[in-house]
């Protein structure tokens, strides 16, 4: 995902006063979809720029934003990606994200 659309959408967040919130990657260990410094914006219309790695996970980011978006207050996601291996879920990387995810605009 091109990191230069989601600066720009944060530029109009910021102009227009609507609320969106902004999910950062910031620690990982083992397997991943995504790398620390990957980034997700979320409008308050549920509207999404960027990805944190989808699936389950991103789905738990999106209602944690909601919830920042809400009340204003940031908070810190763990996304663990080592279900069982047998479960064939396409989310298991094995892997462990944390996700900060603050309100921005509005």
């Amino acid at each position: 995902m091109d990191e230069k659309l989601i600066y720009e959408r944060l530029i109009q967040a910021a102009e227009s006063g609507r609320p969106y919130a902004l999910a950062t990657v910031v620690q990982v260990k083992g397997s991943t979809p995504r790398d620390v410094g990957s980034k997700m914006l979320i409008a308050e219309t549920g509207e999404q720029v960027g990805t944190i790695g989808g699936g389950c996970g991103e789905a738990e980011v999106l209602e944690a934003a909601r919830e920042v978006i809400e009340s204003g207050v940031p908070r810190l996601v763990r996304v663990e990606l080592t279900d069982d291996y047998l479960s064939f879920s396409p989310a298991v990387c094995g892997g462990v994200m944390e996700v900060f995810v603050e309100r921005t605009g509005g």
